[in-house]
């Protein structure tokens, strides 16, 4: 009995027992399953640092700049157009030029300072200058350092817009050894006064700011060390949570642990968030130095890296343009504390807090300032580089657009526009053009319609119009290429044709004044812009070789081989029209047209090159024929009205084009330093009341009046040669013939037969007697 009771008890305490032990396993698991959750999630967080910090930590934009202007002795510019460039390069007026980007204005001489430069061939210290002007153009320029003259001065180019990764951040990267010895001081004055002992986190630092605050009765000072700061701007989100907080805290230490405190220290000062332009934020110093003062960190006076030091706390609250007391009030604390900490003397505080903050004016860098031409130079870029590489790796590109020039066709294309809607029936117009260099086929100027800041439609580049009569320079060209046919006197029938077409349909076009000519020279019809002559001549020569001419233009979209090609039925874009006439304009040599000088990579180092290149495509003769013609045009044809606004000794060419029902006004001509394009019309396509004369002439004209300076200037190749023509039989004379011209043939084109003005007695004997005068006195 005694046993079983014995027996009872011992299960029993069993039963006690058992509960127990479960509960003390749980927890032991419950352990073990949290240090493994911690364990990988500090794994995790381990990961995630490292991965980014030692990987590509930036997507760096690309800056895209605009061609830099070079000032030399005679330059044409005015004082105030010199003025213009100086604020569009941020400059700022400083009558001490205390630092580089400032100048001062007095009479007609500018003081500046230049900043230093790294140009695709060379790179360019800050300067001491001043440029006298006079009548309109650059008289001196003049060394202040060494009061010698300079024969040319390369101004810093202006930057015109950047391509922007898919997170719209821009920054200028700096190294620790490169950065002001200030700026370092003033953040660990205010910001981790013990940045160099702690190991990620400062727990004294957490109580001293909080002692800190709660006697200010205010935010003054911060807890978290910079190495918190970095982790909150590079890995986290700005939202005030406890778990971000604690997160914050173990990736500091995580980065602590990992690497130097100089590495953590600059990745800092490329990172910290310090204002905002437009769309796009502002990180780091050194953009940050850019974008308030104009100038290059490493050039800013302690009073600005203060400025600089006092936006950490808080970028918007202490934005210095919107609240400059404010500013000034923390600069000074910032200050204060680098006195108090010995990295200033008193007398380095006091000077510092009686300067002013000199912030330049808001220009938004991040604005693309120039959408059409910025859209051409990105469609060029993609043919060598992927779209992440002009987002991500900080190239800088040089083009080749001259803000000056772009600015007067803006401001001249809404002046016409507006001028032209005043004509009945002519509203909701739009408009494309080009401008090139007639020498190299550099493109200075482009508008893709009449916004020039608008993102849309770039009709420049992607508007397909029928081109009208801009084809028939390429007619006659082709003919002229046939000397022993066609000549530039050779008469041409402008009378009604039918064309067979290959679905059975008759074609019978029409001249413009719905008229016949009858039999007229080959340089009236182009003059004229006769269709009848035009298609005449073209079905003689053949739509295939015109297509080819065409084509050797430097024009490679395919064209149907229809009759109507003569007449310019086949659709183009701006661009491939200004490509077509700079080839004419290029004295029959290929110029492909460019927008891009060279592309530079972070590091500086030159990785393209878009050097000046051209090849002889048409035959010379021919072409300067063609020009000579499309000079005509001008003085005699449908683009006499140019010469109404510019003198006739500018000697353009150029060539009207409309299509039917007056649905596209076209032209196309050059000056001697500059050849540019226009096309106005209507998105729905319906009739803008307008011809090539009396709608995109009038703009052409207006523009080219204020940029060009030099007259077109055609030499002759060696195969031409000069004969006195009769008008009015088209035979050979001489310049004592009654209204005898001089005409250009290709050598053994021009006629044989003499007028019988030139073989009269009179005429022969005035005739001997000029050419003995000539060889005798």
């Amino acid at each position: 009995m005694a046993k079983k009771i014995t027996k009872s008890k011992a299960r029993k305490k069993k039963v006690i027992k058992q509960p127990l032990h479960w509960f003390k396993k749980l927890l032991l698991y419950c352990f073990l399953g949290f240090v493994f959750l911690f364990c990988s999630y500090i794994g995790y967080l381990d990961y995630t640092v490292r991965k980014q910090f030692e990987g590509k930590r930036w997507s760096i934009p690309a800056r895209v700049y605009a061609s830099p202007v070079e000032v030399y002795q005679s330059y044409q510019m005015t004082i105030e157009e010199f003025e213009d460039l100086l604020l569009q390069l941020r400059y700022r007026r400083d009558y001490s030029l205390s630092s580089v980007a400032t100048y001062y204005k007095k009479g007609q001489q500018i003081s500046l300072k230049t900043r230093s430069f790294n140009f695709w061939d060379k790179k360019q210290s800050s300067q001491q200058l001043r440029i006298i002007f006079s009548n309109k153009s650059v008289q001196k320029i003049i060394n202040l350092k060494t009061f010698t003259e300079m024969p040319i001065l390369r101004m810093d180019p202006v930057h015109v817009g950047s391509f922007y990764p898919t997170r719209k951040e821009d920054r200028i990267l700096i190294k620790l050894e490169n950065t002001p010895n200030s700026l370092i001081q003033g953040l660990m004055a205010t910001e981790d006064r013990n940045f160099y002992h702690h190991f990620g986190v400062s727990p004294k630092a957490i109580v001293r700011a909080l002692w800190a605050n709660i006697s200010a009765g205010t935010v003054v000072q911060g807890g978290s060390t910079i190495t918190q700061q970095l982790v909150k701007n590079f890995y986290l989100s700005s939202e005030k949570r406890l778990w971000r907080k604690i997160n914050e805290a173990f990736m500091a230490l995580i980065l602590e642990y990992h690497y130097q405190k100089d590495e953590i220290l600059e990745a800092y000062l490329n990172e910290i968030y310090l204002g905002q332009d437009g769309a796009s934020s502002v990180h780091g110093f050194g953009l940050a130095s850019e974008f308030y003062f104009g100038q290059p960190l490493k050039s800013l006076a302690l009073h600005n890296v203060a400025a600089l030091v006092a936006l950490v706390r808080g970028p918007s609250y202490y934005d210095p343009r919107r609240y400059k007391d404010r500013s000034i009030k923390r600069r000074n604390l910032v200050l204060e504390k680098m006195h108090q900490q010995g990295y200033i003397t008193k007398k380095q505080e006091i000077s510092a807090k009686k300067k002013k903050l000199n912030v330049i004016s808001r220009s938004h860098r991040s604005v693309n300032r120039y959408p059409s031409f910025l859209d051409l130079v990105k469609k060029e870029l993609r043919k060598e580089y992927r779209e992440d590489d002009l987002t991500s790796e900080g190239l800088r590109i040089f083009t080749t657009l001259d803000t000056q020039i772009q600015k007067v066709l803006e401001k001249t294309i809404t002046q016409k526009l507006a001028y032209l809607e005043k004509k009945p029936n002519t509203r909701k117009l739009q408009t494309a053009s080009i401008v090139t260099r007639r020498e190299s086929g550099e493109i200075v100027a482009l508008a893709g319609g009449r916004n020039p800041r608008g993102v849309g439609f770039n009709r420049a580049l992607k508007a397909l119009r029928p081109i009208g009569s801009l084809i028939k320079p390429v007619v006659y060209l082709t003919a002229l290429e046939y000397p022993d046919r066609y000549n530039i006197n050779t008469y041409i029938s402008d009378t009604a044709i039918t064309v067979k077409g290959k679905n059975g349909e008759d074609w019978k076009p029409k001249n413009y004044d719905n008229k016949e000519h009858g039999e007229v020279p080959l340089h009236i019809a182009l003059a004229k812009s006769y269709n009848l002559a035009t298609v005449h001549l073209g079905m003689d020569i053949g739509i295939a070789r015109i297509a080819k001419t065409l084509r050797n233009m430097g024009v490679s979209r395919s064209v149907d081989l229809f009759p109507s090609l003569l007449l310019g039925a086949t659709p183009l874009t701006p661009l491939e029209v200004t490509q077509m006439y700079q080839t004419l304009a290029g004295d029959g040599f290929l110029t492909p047209l460019r927008s891009i000088q060279a592309v530079i990579a972070a590091d500086g180092e030159r990785i393209q090159s878009y050097p000046y290149t051209l090849r002889q495509v048409l035959d010379p003769a021919a072409t300067y024929i063609t020009n000579k013609i499309l000079q005509q045009v001008m003085s005699i044809g449908t683009g006499r009205s140019a010469y109404l606004s510019i003198p006739r000794e500018f000697a353009l060419a150029g060539k009207t084009g409309t299509t039917n029902k007056l649905r596209d006004s076209w032209f196309a001509g050059f000056s001697g330093d500059y050849l540019s394009v226009f096309w106005v019309g209507r998105d729905d396509n319906k009739p803008t009341g307008l011809t090539g004369g009396s709608g995109a002439l009038q703009i052409w004209t207006s523009l080219m009046k204020q940029i060009s300076k030099q007259p077109v200037d055609l030499i002759a190749p060696d195969n031409i040669e000069r004969h006195w023509i009769d008008p009015y039989d088209g035979l050979l004379a001489n310049e004592d013939c009654a209204d005898a011209v001089s005409y250009p043939f290709i050598k053994g084109s021009a006629p044989e037969q003499y007028s019988p003005c030139a073989s009269s007695t009179v005429n022969r004997a005035k005739t001997w007697f000029n050419d003995f005068l000539q060889d005798n006195f």
